[in-house]
């Protein structure tokens, strides 16, 4: 990789989040508890879903599907970070690197996908419920995450094969604790400028556009929901407002990091922070843990193991 791309640069250096011995071991405490709590939470949605036939509906396979990439998500930068909390030199290999970066966007715009696919089936279960299990057929999720991994990786690569040829021959620091497009490219030892554009056109708009799609059509939903029953306005009501909340706490990190022309460095990194550990979480909290179904399904699978 290195002489394909000219460069002498064989691994980056990170700055971290604070030199503070306190700080760190807050940093610490609160990193661990937030990644396990994570890897629990969804692991326990996968488990759940997987094992309870109560639970074999479209929404909660793409439920289930959300939290396999939330485990992924949420393992690509926290434990190094963890790791190297206390280590005076954070280094990462320029390989590492890349396959963070890789990752990152691959995940993520699988995530960006599927949320899409879980507006359009709420969609369907409000607006179209006698024909919900003929939209919503096992073919069609099976196509949708199909579509999504695909869309994700065609994505990360599309942006990726410009970074990896690019010369990297001084600087290799970055103030952070993970490798992400926008920092690395202002190492590199070329004009970046086109390059720098094209990320934000591909990443930063299409998360804004992503966005508003979803807002606008939760809106929409919001307003059909008032010619239902009030029972049933009530329960689906509850459900948009926990995929409209996931939404907003999803994009806004992303249509930060890459709309923004100068973020500041505190905010970029708290932002990242929350972006690494607590947005993962968000699907076993808001989702979960607010949903009696999955609930009262998740004491089944626990009876039942139990009892074996």
């Amino acid at each position: 990789m290195n002489g394909g791309n000219h460069s002498v640069v064989s691994e980056f250096v990170f700055l971290g989040l604070s030199n503070s011995w306190e700080i760190q071991i807050f940093l610490f405490c609160f990193s661990c508890l937030f990644y396990v709590s994570s890897l629990t939470g969804n692991f326990l949605i996968v488990i759940t879903v997987s094992f309870d036939r109560y639970l074999y509906s479209p929404m909660y396979f793409l439920l289930a599907n959300l939290s396999v990439i939330d485990l992924i998500f949420c393992s690509v930068a926290a434990p190094k970070m963890i790791c190297d909390l206390f280590k005076e030199k954070k280094v990462i290999s320029f390989g590492g690197c890349m396959a963070q970066i890789f990752l990152n966007h691959a995940v993520g715009g699988t995530e960006m996908v599927l949320l899409i696919a879980m507006a359009f089936d709420r969609y369907v279960a409000i607006c179209k419920p006698l024909h919900y299990l003929t939209i919503m057929s096992s073919r069609m999720c099976t196509l949708i995450l199909v579509v999504a991994w695909i869309i994700g990786f065609i994505h990360s690569l599309s942006q990726l094969v410009f970074v990896v040829n690019l010369p990297f021959c001084g600087p290799n620091v970055l103030d952070s604790f993970y490798c992400d497009l926008p920092r690395i490219i202002k190492l590199a030892c070329t004009d970046t400028y086109k390059l720098e554009f094209m990320v934000s056109a591909n990443s930063g708009f299409i998360s804004l556009g992503a966005f508003f799609l979803l807002i606008l059509s939760y809106i929409f939903l919001l307003s059909s929901l008032q010619k239902h029953s009030s029972g049933g306005s009530s329960k689906a009501l509850s459900t948009l407002s926990a995929h409209i909340t996931v939404v907003i706490l999803f994009f806004g990190p992303l249509i930060f990091f890459y709309t923004s022309p100068s973020p500041s460095t505190h905010l970029d990194k708290f932002l990242a922070i929350f972006d690494a550990l607590v947005t993962p979480l968000l699907n076993p909290v808001i989702y979960t843990f607010r949903n009696r179904e999955m609930k009262n399904a998740m004491k089944r699978v626990f009876r039942r193991v139990m009892a074996s």
